[in-house]
């Protein structure tokens, strides 16, 4: 389309698109529940490809190669920001693993990035390695300890973020006096941006309120009388349903006081049929009392037979030819295609375990490493590290 002066019109998006004659898979309409949602979005045509490749054998192996590349990229590195590398292969592993779990080994990766510069001082006050740690955070079941190293060695802490995240989380567990202090030692350490700290801080005051006043409207309806439909009564009404229980009570103590001066009535069976027959059933004390239990020489009598060799018995033997039996056939080992790797590259014995898992492909080792982790997100840091 043109216009009058014969320069080209501006399309919307969709007329655009339409003219491309861009082909989309609908990779994204089968599989949208398995997508885990990013802050900053997703690429539709890279999210396509990325559910294609988990669903083909060929696209996932090209997946897990170009990991290993990504991964031997970093130890390979020899600029000046050693963190520009973890933040491109951590944004590639988001973008082609859009389910996560443990077969991404994204848990993994962000352990071992923060892992590699916590003690960094130029690193300390960079957002971008601040905002590693708080995705790390997002995937472990014990986050608060996280925080807590964070505070302790001083990583992060001039930046608000670090505060709304862990002041939100502590307020996800109830936590909400801990909350406000947070809230609090950001403001007194005047983290920046100061205007997103204070619109964070009065949105939390606002549901704090709203809940105290919603707690304190239900305890006041708890202390109020409840009445139910139709159970409003006058004065007069009241009264003489009051005088009718007294009435109703006194006679039913009158009726047993009486009960207990009259004499107990024996029952007195005068039927014959009913004393012959009575006469003919033995007696109690005839019978055994169940009370007694015998000796224990009558309570072992089914082990009097003592245990004994069977010598006098033999099998007879079968004579005839015998079926030659079978070599045993080999047994075929699977190996799994996506997880089976072309060739083994040679790895120095310094490289990490979790590193080398991640190259290697082992999924097993990778998903119990991860499980791990997601425990206990410390468990590789030193001692010396670890808040107190």
């Amino acid at each position: 389309m043109e216009l009058l002066d014969g320069t080209p019109a501006a399309m919307d998006p969709e007329t655009a698109f339409l003219a491309s004659k861009q082909q989309t898979g609908n990779e994204w309409e089968l599989y949208k529940e398995n997508v885990r949602p990013l802050k900053r979005g997703r690429n539709v045509s890279l999210l396509n490809e990325a559910l294609k490749a988990q669903t083909q054998s060929l696209p996932k192996k090209s997946l897990l190669e170009e990991r290993r590349r990504l991964i031997e990229a970093i130890d390979d590195y020899k600029g000046d920001d050693p963190l520009k590398p973890w933040l491109e292969c951590i944004k590639w592993v988001q973008e082609s693993f859009p389910s996560g779990g443990e077969y991404s080994g994204l848990v993994v990766i962000y352990e071992q990035c923060v892992r590699s510069f916590w003690h960094v001082d130029r690193y300390k006050d960079d957002l971008r390695y601040l905002k590693i740690w708080l995705e790390y955070a997002d995937n472990c079941s014990d986050a608060e300890v996280i925080y807590s190293f964070l505070q302790a060695n001083d990583i992060g802490q001039t930046h608000s973020v670090y505060y709304i995240t862990y002041a939100l989380h502590l307020e996800s567990k109830k936590k909400t006096r801990k909350a406000d202090d947070i809230f609090s030692l950001g403001k007194a350490r005047k983290a920046q941006p100061a205007e997103k700290l204070d619109v964070a801080y009065r949105k939390f005051l606002m549901r704090s309120t709203k809940i105290c006043t919603v707690a304190e409207d239900d305890s006041m309806e708890n202390q109020q009388p409840t009445r139910n439909f139709g159970t409003v009564l006058e004065n007069a009404e009241i009264r003489r349903q009051i005088s009718e229980r007294d009435d109703f009570s006194r006679r039913m103590a009158k009726v047993q006081r009486s009960g207990t001066n009259a004499p107990l009535a024996v029952y007195n069976d005068s039927n014959p049929t009913n004393m012959t027959r009575r006469q003919q059933e033995p007696q109690k004390s005839d019978m055994k009392s169940w009370l007694t239990l015998g000796t224990q020489l009558e309570r072992n009598k089914e082990n009097k037979v003592l245990p004994a060799k069977w010598t006098s018995v033999k099998i007879p033997a079968r004579y005839g030819s015998r079926a030659p039996v079978p070599a045993a056939s080999c047994i075929e080992v699977f190996v799994d295609e996506e997880c089976a790797e072309l060739q083994n590259p040679s790895v120095p014995q310094s490289v990490d375990p979790s590193i080398l898992q991640l190259r290697r492909g082992d999924m097993k080792n990778l998903k119990k490493e991860t499980e791990l982790l997601k425990e206990n997100p410390l468990r590789n840091f030193p001692r010396h590290s670890l808040p107190r």
